[in-house]
């Protein structure tokens, strides 16, 4: 399997605090039969503005933890990526190495929980007419989207891919995101799945009792999300996708005005 959203760098972002905590993550990510682990290191995210996240950096980091995995042989290739926290600006980093996947075809996107901003469906939509596929991180997380459904079926008519975290689907997260991750599973909406491991403790890697559960749900295609796709991504090469689209809630007028109050 490839894990395709976690944070196993020691001391870089929010994710693993020591090379002794990394290496245990990534032995147990090779006890749960994963091979490849892609680390999405955040990038221009508010925790991480102190931060030197440069490729030059990541790519020292990535080599130097590659070396003691080797050492200890603990079977796991790493790869180099970011998760992009997503400002206007994301058609500026294409073709940059750190920001994009597979040769600059694809980035890992990522919002703020409690609101999506209203710039994104441009934003978004030009980065695709760019040739950048936008990959929309843990959207069963944001609440905008346990609201209303239909904005992952937005997405997904604009290009962009979906990734689901694991964590969501076991119910670590919450019981709104393990609802929302089901039902973005079962509707054939997501194309990734991905750990979005943090540490050796409460957000280890945890692939394989995620795998159980989603096979439960949809049957063997749960090996395309951990196998076939992310690999796709990896290499630059494009996924086809096919999906039911449900037409946009309409807000009604108490739901508008508590948004504006700031009640929801």
């Amino acid at each position: 399997m490839i894990d395709f959203h976690n944070h196993i760098l020691p001391n870089v972002d929010d994710g693993s605090k020591s090379l002794e905590m990394s290496l245990n993550m990534l032995k147990h990510a090779a006890e749960q039969g994963i091979t490849d682990v892609v680390n999405t290191v955040h990038f221009q995210h508010p925790k991480v503005e102190t931060e030197d996240i440069s490729y030059d950096r990541i790519q020292r980091e990535i080599k130097n933890l590659q070396v003691e995995l080797d050492k200890r042989d603990i079977p796991v290739r790493l790869h180099s990526g970011s998760e992009v926290f997503y400002l206007p600006n994301l058609v500026s980093f294409k073709g940059n190495q750190l920001a994009t996947f597979g040769q600059g075809s694809y980035m890992l996107v990522e919002f703020q929980v409690h609101q999506l901003p209203e710039t994104q469906k441009q934003v978004l939509f030009d980065l695709k007419m760019a040739g950048v596929t936008p990959i929309i991180a843990h959207p069963e997380r944001y609440k905008p989207v346990q609201d209303d459904i239909s904005i992952i079926t937005d997405w997904l008519s604009a290009g962009c891919l979906i990734q689901v975290d694991a964590g969501s689907v076991l119910g670590y997260l919450g019981s709104g995101a393990q609802e929302a991750s089901e039902r973005i599973v079962k509707s054939g909406w997501c194309q990734i799945l991905g750990s979005d491991a943090h540490d050796d403790q409460r957000r280890n890697f945890c692939l394989m009792e995620m795998m159980e559960k989603v096979k439960g749900w949809i049957g063997p295609d749960a090996n395309l999300m951990v196998n076939d796709n992310p690999r796709m991504v990896l290499d630059g090469i494009s996924i086809i996708i096919d999906y039911e689209h449900i037409p946009r809630k309409i807000p009604n007028f108490w739901s508008r005005l508590k948004h504006q109050i700031g009640l929801t």
